[in-house]
């Protein structure tokens, strides 16, 4: 299944945010993505409506179980990708930067190859 970066990228932070925080809601995507609030809306609305985010009466976010595949894919992949970039010597804040960059881009079958490559030198 293949959806926009943009969306990976809200899954993403929810995952994030809700490990760190315990709940996610809106404004905490809004501050996390530095985006509008009535972008990070209309973008919640059309994720919950595609079946990838629930939103509870306290206006909560969580990801259905579609949405928890694709984060958890993104989240390993910026990870990984991150962390190597940084074993080669490149900067915290642009391997973090250029880690985000290529973890949409990448097929399955490149990253497993990176994965395991790097997994071998840890």
């Amino acid at each position: 299944m293949k959806i926009q970066e943009s969306a990976e990228d809200y899954l993403e932070s929810i995952l994030i945010i809700g490990e760190q925080k315990g709940h996610v809601r809106a404004i905490d995507i809004v501050n996390h993505l530095g985006i509008s609030k009535p972008s990070v809306s209309v973008y919640l609305k059309n994720l919950r409506e595609n079946g990838y985010v629930n939103i509870n009466e306290k206006g909560h976010l969580s990801l259905t179980e579609t949405g928890l595949v694709i984060a958890e894919k993104i989240y390993e992949r910026h990870k990984i990708l991150s962390a190597m970039l940084i074993s080669l010597g490149v900067s915290k804040e642009t391997a973090m930067k250029d880690a985000c960059k290529i973890e949409h881009d990448l097929s399955d079958e490149t990253f497993n190859a990176i994965k395991e490559h790097y997994k071998a030198y840890e």
